[in-house]
C-alpha cells in the first residue's frame, strides 16, 4: 500500500545518487587506483623550485616593467605547478575532482600567455606589443572558458588549441630575434618544442613506458619541467638586461 502511495505521488524515491553519478564515481575511483605511483610527484617538486625562482626573477627585476611581466610568469608557473600537483597527487571526491581538473587544464593556457608576457612587454614596442598582448591574453582566456564550460572535451582538440595558442610567437619571431641575444630565442625554441612534444604525448597517451610507476603523463610532466627550465632561463636574460 505505501509503495502504491508512493508510485502515486509521481515523486521518485531518494536516492544515494544518480546512476550516472555513481558511474562517474566509480570510473574515476579505478583511474585513481591506477594511476601511476609517480603520478604529480614531480611538478610538486617542482612547486617550491618555481616559487623560489620567481621570487628571485621579481626581487633582481631592474625596472618596474621588468618587476610586473616576471611578478605575472611566476605567478603563472606557480599556478601551473602547485595546482598540478595538488590534482594529481591528492585522493579527492568527485565533486572537487572536477574543480582541481578544470584548475590544472586552465593553468596551461595560463602559464602559455604568463611566459609570453615578459617578451612582449620588454622586448616589443609600440601597437605591435599592445596586439600581441591582447592576442595572447585573449586567446588563454578563451581557453580558460573554454575549458570550464566543456571540461571533457576531446583530448584532441585541447592538445591542438594548446599548441595553437603556443606558437603564436612566430607572429613576431623577427622582433624577437633582433632584440633579443641569440641564446634567449634559441632558449624560447626549444622551450617550445618540448612543450610541444609534451602536448603530442598527452594527446596520444604513447609512450606509456611502465603503467605503474612512470607512464606517458609523467612524460608529459617531464617536459613541461624541461620547457619551464628553457623558458625561465629565457625570460631571466630579458628581464635582467631590460633598460
Amino acid at each position: 500500500m505505501s509503495r502504491d502511495k508512493a508510485r502515486g505521488t509521481g515523486f521518485a524515491q531518494p536516492q544515494e545518487g544518480s546512476l550516472p553519478e555513481r558511474a562517474v564515481a566509480a570510473a574515476e575511483g579505478l583511474v585513481e587506483a591506477v594511476k601511476p605511483r609517480l603520478r604529480g610527484w614531480l611538478h610538486l617538486g617542482t612547486a617550491p623550485l618555481a616559487l623560489a625562482a620567481g621570487i628571485v626573477l621579481v626581487v633582481l627585476s631592474p625596472t618596474a616593467p621588468a618587476m610586473a611581466a616576471s611578478a605575472v610568469y611566476a605567478l603563472s608557473s606557480v599556478l601551473l605547478f602547485s595546482t598540478s600537483a595538488i590534482y594529481h597527487v591528492g585522493r579527492w571526491s568527485p565533486r572537487a575532482q572536477k574543480v582541481l581538473r578544470r584548475m590544472d587544464h586552465s593553468n596551461i593556457y595560463l602559464i602559455i600567455a604568463g611566459t609570453y608576457t615578459p617578451f612582449i612587454m620588454l622586448v616589443l614596442e609600440g601597437t605591435l606589443r599592445t596586439a600581441m598582448l591582447s592576442l595572447v591574453w585573449g586567446g588563454a582566456i578563451a581557453g580558460v572558458g573554454f575549458k570550464l564550460l566543456w571540461l571533457n572535451s576531446p583530448r584532441w582538440l585541447s592538445t591542438a588549441l594548446y599548441l595553437a595558442i603556443g606558437w603564436v610567437a612566430v607572429l613576431f619571431i623577427p622582433e624577437l630575434v633582433q632584440g633579443t641575444h641569440p641564446a634567449t630565442w634559441i632558449l624560447i625554441l626549444v622551450g617550445g618544442l618540448l612543450y610541444s612534444v609534451g602536448a603530442v604525448v598527452y594527446g596520444l597517451k604513447r609512450p606509456d613506458p611502465a603503467p605503474r610507476w612512470f607512464g606517458f603523463h609523467e612524460i608529459f610532466h617531464s617536459l613541461t619541467i624541461a620547457a619551464f627550465v628553457c623558458h625561465y632561463i629565457a625570460v631571466s636574460f630579458v628581464v635582467y638586461t631590460a633598460a
